[in-house]
């Protein structure tokens, strides 16, 4: 049976990677709503992360 956490984990483990490379795009852009838009998602993703005991601290290319 698999482990519904990780699964889950691994989940938003994929979105956050996503949302990170979409926040580079709209900030090449300068595409400011955009970026902030994604910024909501990201600190929603990383806070999930963080209480789930992942560490990204590799993972995290944007460091805010």
């Amino acid at each position: 049976m698999p482990n519904t956490n990780l699964e889950i984990t691994q989940k938003a483990m994929e979105d956050f990677m996503k949302i990170q490379e979409y926040m580079l795009l709209a900030k090449e852009e300068n595409s400011t709503k955009t970026y902030a838009k994604l910024k909501d998602e990201y600190i929603y993703l990383k806070s999930f992360l963080n209480v789930a005991g992942v560490n990204i601290t590799e993972l995290d290319k944007i460091k805010e």
